[in-house]
């Protein structure tokens, strides 16, 4: 295999380190959630209030995205690459220094923007350096990568915090980060870059940044830091506010950070609106999930990784499925009766105690995976199905963005929501402490249930043979 810009070396090469990128950075955003406990009791914090360190890396992607094509254009893949993998190294042996729950957030936002680079600059060398006759075949083969980060995550991080110490987690990255520099440097082409690169558009990318960091961090005040509500509501409004500012100046921008166009798209607006609020239910289930098997039932780390390796195999063998039943129910009605199973099963989760039979545990995390893996793969394919080829780049952009923003402001709002049934009632398997797990998967399955009324507004047809699946599902980073 060769193409114009590589030799027969690194055309076999370039696909390895993508795909060691894709895994590194999918391996880190689910290995830490079997770790939070551990790293309450190591920094002397609430263990039901950790989830800034996973919606700090999150919000860090996000905001990164949109800004990562340009970039690239700017400086060029092989630097972005390179200094990518170092920033995400760097933040990596911060976070296994830190001494406190402040330093350590602040060291996941500077990994999460080595990781918010790493992948889509990765994936653009891929798409400059090989023709389009081998893109398939070069594409599906360092998403697998993807898939196994999240399979292994819990588990290796159960299985270091039990045998090592959770600093662990981090310091892997440490040697594949040291590799992967020094392969960019040997076998990364230096692919040409525009003479002049598009406008970014800063005004947009500031207003859309206010927006999102706002409306995260309103639900996290709430949660982790207590604090009243009438400043976080008017913090809420104030992103709200630069939201609307934002739109009101991309409607007159001949180059908007997201066109407004996409909304005239009536499934992307349905694909769009459906990502955000069935995300605020289940996009919690990751960060809330391990919690409840550690400090609710008393589980070791490795032992609540290991009960959540069912949930990621169903969720791969799933993909099998989608296909057949998309045609046979369409997406519509699709949508509608899975987003409501998928309330139905985070609701069930509310009857795990510790007299469930581990079985029944492993069960029901396996029909979760499934239904999960589901809603997730259709709803972004709905979303991308009607994009014309002059705004499939925007409006991919604009749902990776708002999957990452709504799964963050869902692990927010799952812990503001625990909060307020916990309490002080924080001791390792207490039954307030279990019942106030309980009664937070309720709450989660009720906000699925509803956003199920969004996917109604889909058309009868799609999902026919003639509107079958043509895009696979973007990469997700937590399931």
């Amino acid at each position: 295999m060769s193409t114009p810009f590589l030799d027969p070396a690194r055309a076999r090469i370039l696909p390895w380190l993508v795909a060691t990128a894709f895994f590194m950075e999918t391996l880190d955003a689910t290995i830490v959630n079997t770790a939070l406990p551990a790293m309450a009791a190591s920094l002397g914090a609430n263990p039901l209030q950790m989830e800034a360190v996973v919606i700090s890396y999150l919000l860090t992607v996000a905001l990164l995205i949109p800004a990562s094509g340009w970039i690239t254009d700017r400086f060029g893949a092989r630097p972005v690459f390179l200094f990518a993998i170092g920033l995400f190294s760097c933040g990596s042996l911060l976070c296994a220094l830190s001494p406190s729950l402040p330093f350590l957030v602040g060291a996941r936002i500077i990994q999460g923007m080595g990781g918010a680079l790493m992948v889509p600059v990765g994936r653009l060398s891929i798409l400059k350096a090989y023709p389009r006759s081998e893109l398939v075949q070069v594409l599906s083969f360092i998403t697998v990568p993807a898939l196994i980060g999240p399979l292994l995550g819990p588990s290796l991080g159960g299985f270091l915090v039990d045998y090592a110490s959770w600093h662990w987690i981090f310091l892997i990255n440490l040697p594949v980060g040291l590799i992967g520099a020094l392969a960019t440097l040997r076998f990364m082409p230096d692919l040409p870059v525009p003479e002049k690169p598009a406008p970014f558009d800063r005004a947009g990318f500031f207003l859309f940044g206010v927006f999102m960091v706002s409306a995260t961090m309103a639900f996290e005040g709430i949660g982790e830091l207590h604090l009243s509500y009438t400043p976080m509501v008017l913090l809420f409004l104030f992103g709200i506010c630069n939201l609307v500012v934002y739109c009101l100046r991309a409607r007159h921008d001949d180059n908007p950070l997201f066109s407004l166009d996409l909304f005239r798209i009536r499934n992307f607006s349905v694909g769009i609106f459906g990502n955000l609020f069935a995300r605020l239910g289940n996009g919690a289930m990751p960060f809330l999930t391990p919690l409840l098997l550690q400090v609710g039932l008393g589980f070791s780390p490795l032992k609540a990784g290991l009960s959540l390796i069912p949930m990621t195999l169903a969720a791969m063998l799933v993909k099998r499925i989608i296909r057949p039943l998309l045609k046979h129910l369409g997406y519509r009605w699709l949508l509608f009766c899975n987003t409501l199973a998928l309330g139905a099963l985070i609701a069930a989760f509310s009857f795990i105690d510790q007299d469930t039979p581990y079985p029944w545990i492993l069960a029901l995390f396996t029909v979760f995976g499934m239904v999960n893996s589901l809603q997730f793969t259709a709803m972004n394919t709905l979303t991308l199905l009607d994009l014309p080829d002059s705004l499939a780049s925007s409006g991919n952009s604009l749902l990776s963005v708002v999957m990452q923003v709504s799964i963050g402001m869902g692990v927010a709002c799952a812990a503001a929501i625990l909060w307020e049934f916990s309490g002080e009632a924080v001791t390792p398997g207490s039954p307030e402490l279990l019942q106030a797990f309980h009664e937070t998967y309720y709450c989660l399955g009720a906000i699925a249930v509803m956003s199920s009324a969004i996917f109604l507004q889909a058309r009868h047809t799609d999902g026919s043979a003639k509107h079958a699946p043509k895009t696979e599902e973007p990469k997700q980073r937590q399931q």
